[in-house]
């Protein structure tokens, strides 16, 4: 573990009133400018952790940093994590309470004691980048599920926070909703913002992932994402799956189709890049 990571929990427990721990020692940390996957399986911690990370929950044991620096709990503490670190929910009905989507969106800068100024150029700047500029004055009760998922995302981009944390974003989105929203995810990369996600999907944290942690009943496990995802026994452990690419990834190398040091392709479109030529991919079923 670094000591220069922009967020970090060290040695951290946690137990609710009357529960056994749910975590216990715990030592995790999201690097500036990464993207981040966090799995396990249904109870190991994950929404814990990321409540730990935004400062809902207070550790019973160890101690929250950002860059390095205890975090504290009085409202100036909480205030400065709060302008850092943003969690966005799963359920983004849970997350939504405003008449109008401008109006939620302007919530949290609002909450900041910005001028109104301030509050207007936030919230614009933030329904661009989740492309729901369209839809500023429509009332949140006459959204569609993916539109009320960008608009509680949006609400959180408006804190302008370094890092931003997403409960399985793309539950309950088809493929064409994951994939714009994933797009927009990247384009807040590139602006400087650190993301972790929550997720249960394997296939998805290998493609865009730089690091993993995965929770298990031992602890948490991080690194690169193919490195950590490659391990058959974590992932079991977990109750995971072996990711699609790593598993094409080995029945490559067993056939010399892939050099034991090269990376394995993340997606089926990859896979069809470096060994379908455009000819099979262009022939129809006509052709033989």
């Amino acid at each position: 573990m670094s000591d220069s990571a922009l967020l970090a929990l060290r040695g951290a427990s946690f137990a609710y009133e009357d529960g056994p721990p749910v975590l216990s020692g715990l030592d995790f940390e999201a690097r500036e400018g990464r993207a981040l996957a966090l799995l396990g399986r249904n109870g190991s911690g994950k929404t814990t952790l990321m409540r730990l990370l935004s400062g809902g929950l207070r550790p019973c044991e160890g101690r929250l940093t950002v860059e390095g620096h205890p975090v504290t709990y009085d409202r100036r503490g909480l205030t400065r994590l709060r302008t850092t670190v943003q969690l966005v929910v799963q359920d983004p009905d849970d997350q939504l309470f405003a008449a109008s989507v401008s109006q939620d969106v302007s919530f949290g800068p609002l909450n900041l004691g910005l001028p109104d100024r301030q509050v207007r150029d936030r919230v614009a700047e933030a329904l661009a980048a989740l492309d729901i500029t369209a839809l500023a004055d429509r009332p949140t009760h006459l959204l569609s599920y993916g539109q009320r998922k960008r608009t509680a995302i949006a609400g959180a981009v408006a804190m302008r926070p370094r890092v931003l944390i997403l409960d399985e974003p793309t539950a309950g989105l088809d493929p064409d909703g994951q994939e714009r929203l994933l797009a927009t995810l990247g384009t807040l990369r590139e602006s400087g913002t650190t993301v972790v996600m929550a997720t249960h999907d394997v296939d998805l944290a290998l493609r865009w992932a730089d690091d993993c942690a995965v929770l298990t009943p031992a602890g948490v496990h991080s690194g690169p994402a193919p490195r950590v995802l490659g391990r058959v026994d974590l992932l079991r452990e977990a109750g995971l799956r072996l990711p699609w690419g790593i598993a094409t990834a080995q029945l490559l190398r067993s056939h010399g189709l892939l050099d034991a040091t090269a990376p394995g392709p993340r997606t089926p479109e990859e896979l069809a890049a470096a060994y379908v030529s455009p000819a099979a991919v262009e022939r129809t079923p006509a052709d033989g």
